[in-house]
């Protein structure tokens, strides 16, 4: 009963306005969230229901064609350097919003603070997406712009911007190349942060290991070469696999009948509160734990991260 009644509790907070706390953010956030029922929507829509009627479908192969479709969304690529601004800039010397923009809050900007910073930036996306998710639910003029399976866009999405903002506050460079598009390397991180909100086993751990070479984090004698293809290769599949699956499956708010449509649609924001919260909190427990981390830390994340891929391979 503990979810529902934190679903009760989400429907129950945007019926009281609390998404309007958001001001302006909200309604520019719902414009980019839009852009799902584009030729990106229609794409996803083609994927996710394609797979379906194929019993020879692989959750991995449709997690990976979803995500590739879902990157291209605007309301996913995050300016980082505008992103840090708006969060740290204030006040700052010229010097430190050099330092600011080239290795990220984590040297200049107290744990308590980036943790603090953190957890606003969950609320606020949470508050984003669960009004997304009400729009949605709703007949007529811009609710009928994101439409099943669109909603599954528009969760990841959102997921996804989450996602990215948290790894800003906590270090990871911007993952984006000149062209607007991911390096194999920056695909790989962002299945890493969704694996993490899914809480699939090792993930935060390859993360953390991972990071060191990603972010601009101190740990200069670390061996990167000791995380090989064939330990974090297995790890990443899961999260395909754990991913493909959440989608094939569909979505909560198909359960919810339309024969009531605003209802449905405030249940489905409650059920989008209840869920993304948990999964940026997931995120943000581990990332947090990238602050002051050492070689010890770092020792113990690649035995974890050895022994999942051992265990992955061996039930494979």
């Amino acid at each position: 009963m503990a979810f529902w009644d934190d679903v009760v509790k989400g429907a129950g907070d945007l019926a009281n306005g609390t998404v309007k706390a958001v001001g302006n953010g909200f309604n520019a956030t719902t414009k980019a969230v839009g852009d799902v029922a584009g030729s990106a929507g229609k794409e996803i829509d083609k994927v996710v229901n394609g797979a379906k009627g194929k019993f020879d479908a692989k959750p991995e192969e449709v997690a990976m064609q979803v995500l590739e479709q879902v990157s291209k969304l605007p309301v996913v690529k995050v300016d980082r350097n505008q992103f840090l601004m708006d969060k740290f800039g204030k006040g700052l010397s010229q010097d430190e919003v050099g330092k600011l923009l080239a290795d990220g809050p984590v040297n200049i900007v107290s744990k308590d603070k980036l943790d603090k910073a953190a957890k606003a930036c969950i609320m606020d996306n949470v508050l984003l997406s669960s009004g997304a998710s009400v729009l949605a639910g709703l007949p007529g003029g811009i609710a009928m712009a994101v439409t099943i399976p669109a909603d599954v866009a528009q969760y990841y999405a959102m997921a996804l911007k989450l996602a990215q903002e948290l790894g800003y506050i906590y270090g990871f460079q911007y993952l984006w190349s000149e062209k607007d598009k991911l390096t194999e390397e920056a695909q790989n991180t962002l299945l890493l942060y969704l694996g993490v909100m899914l809480g699939v086993s090792g993930t935060g751990a390859l993360l953390r290991a991972g990071g060191m070479a990603i972010g601009k984090h101190a740990l200069k004698s670390i061996p990167q070469k000791a995380l090989t293809k064939t330990l974090y290769y297995p790890i990443l599949k899961k999260v395909l696999k754990v991913f493909g699956i959440s989608l094939t499956k569909g979505t909560f708010a198909k359960g919810v009948s339309k024969v009531l449509p605003v209802v449905s649609g405030v249940i489905s924001g409650g059920i989008t509160f209840a869920t993304m919260k948990p999964m940026g909190e997931n995120l943000q427990k581990e990332l947090s734990k990238m602050i002051d981390y050492n070689e010890e830390q770092y020792e113990k994340d690649v035995k974890l991260i050895r022994k999942e891929a051992e265990v992955i391979e061996d039930g494979a």
